[in-house]
């Protein structure tokens, strides 16, 4: 599964917009709907605010699974 799925799977259970996410890490809808979209890739530096500001771990971005799920 790709970066960008994940970080709208979290949005989505989290309860939250992408409007939320550009506005909270400081870049514009467009950019994070690109994210979403599979039409752009974050940087690490970016992935890493996305991570902060989700309250996940940056892992959980990066792999299809849960990492706690995956500790199981």
């Amino acid at each position: 599964m790709l970066i960008m799925n994940r970080i709208k799977q979290v949005l989505e259970n989290q309860g939250r917009k992408q409007t939320w996410l550009a506005a909270n890490i400081g870049k514009s809808y467009v950019i994070v709907t690109n994210y979403c979209n599979n039409k752009a890739q974050p940087s690490l530096e970016v992935l890493k605010d996305i991570a902060v500001v989700l309250d996940v771990d940056i892992r959980e971005l990066l792999v299809s699974t849960k990492i706690a799920e995956s500790n199981g």
